[in-house]
């Protein structure tokens, strides 16, 4: 029903950039407004799936970040092209991690990996210190 593609990935030095984008895309009769919320979420090795980011689709673009990239990482979107972005600058090399892009039909402002209903396959990003 929603296939989601996360583009963007790569290798960096601390301190560079990166934007990843996922680009959404609806079987047809999917009732699109039905998806509330869009994120990004991250899994490093050995570790938890955490959220990183996550905006509203349909309440006039509500960010929530997580205390770990506030300041550094930017959530967007283009509700025209269906395209979720996140603009990661000032990067570190405890943000490596593979980083999926998620959507849900629940409402709220908690970042919670969980809470999340479909999923992309994910696009790696490595911070060399």
């Amino acid at each position: 029903q929603v296939q989601l593609m996360e583009s963007g990935g790569g290798a960096v030095q601390a301190g560079g950039s990166l934007r990843l984008s996922c680009a959404t895309t609806f079987s047809n009769g999917f009732n699109v407004d039905l998806i509330q919320c869009a994120a990004w979420v991250r899994q490093a090795p050995g570790k938890e799936r955490e959220g990183v980011a996550q905006i509203s689709t349909r309440g006039g673009g509500v960010t929530e970040y997580d205390d770990s990239v506030k300041g550094r990482f930017t959530i967007s979107q283009d509700n025209v092209k269906n395209i979720v972005s996140l603009q990661m600058n000032s990067l570190k090399s405890e943000d490596t991690a593979m980083y999926y892009c998620a959507n849900t039909y629940r409402g709220g402002r908690v970042l919670d990996p969980n809470r999340y209903d479909y999923w992309g396959q994910g696009t790696q990003v490595t911070v060399s210190s």
